[in-house]
């Protein structure tokens, strides 16, 4: 009888796990099953690495598991150009992570996804040093623009993200709240970049499609209910919905 109620207990909980996964806005697909990490590779492999964890329908990110090159940012097989990618992450105390997209896997020019990709900062502001930096906090574009407000739930509580890329106009929301808004790769966009600490970097926000990637910052972070939506590349209308 125990066996039998373990088992129906079990089931519940796979079908519950399932159906979360599965239960997507209209015009979505998923970009994780829960299950696996198919669809997703670790930056510069053929595969994600042991530290990337799948559990409990959640990816989990454990820097005890990436030892001996186990480690790294996690980047999807596919790339993106007008995208609506919609997610949940969560951190443990004093962590740091972050949602960088627009990345390029040229390995003979880029080392690191950040060489190229926009991050939509993840953090813990309270305990990482990070959080004492302007434009370095949970929700801001990092580096670059400062998050309007900061609607940032407390560590161990799970944040949801919309990043919106529509036609050269960017959208940033967290838990909700619209904290960044701007238009990419204008001369407005590119003065930010010039005084930003990627001044230099050749790569850096110069890919209008690439990759999306969870970031590797040697902390735990996880991230679950990944999904995205595509807009035809050929319109010419701007603007997001």
């Amino acid at each position: 009888m125990i066996k039998n109620i373990f088992k129906i207990a079990l089931v519940t909980i796979l079908m519950q796990t399932a159906n979360a996964q599965t239960a997507l806005p209209k015009g979505f697909v998923s970009l994780f099953d829960g299950t696996s990490t198919t669809g997703w590779h670790t930056y510069g492999k053929q595969k994600a690495t042991s530290a990337w964890k799948v559990e409990n329908g959640e990816l989990h990110f454990d820097p005890a598991a990436a030892k001996n090159g186990q480690g790294g940012d996690l980047v999807t097989d596919k790339e993106y150009e007008n995208f609506h990618l919609k997610l949940e992450w969560k951190v443990a105390a004093n962590a740091n992570s972050g949602i960088i997209f627009y990345v390029n896997e040229d390995l003979t020019k880029f080392k690191n996804t950040y060489e190229t990709g926009l991050e939509m900062q993840v953090l813990d502001n309270n305990g990482h040093p990070d959080g004492k930096i302007e434009k370095h906090r949970a929700g801001d574009l990092y580096d670059l623009i400062k998050s309007t407000s900061e609607p940032v739930k407390p560590v161990g509580e799970w944040n949801s993200v919309d990043i919106v890329c529509k036609f050269g106009k960017l959208q940033m929301l967290l838990n909700g709240v619209k904290v960044v808004e701007t238009m990419l790769w204008d001369d407005k966009f590119k003065a930010l970049v010039a005084g930003s600490k990627f001044a230099t970097w050749p790569g850096f926000a110069a890919f209008q499609s690439g990759k999306i990637a969870l970031q590797d910052h040697g902390d735990h972070v996880w991230y679950r209910n990944i999904m995205i939506k595509e807009w035809n590349t050929m319109q010419t209308t701007t603007g997001c919905k």
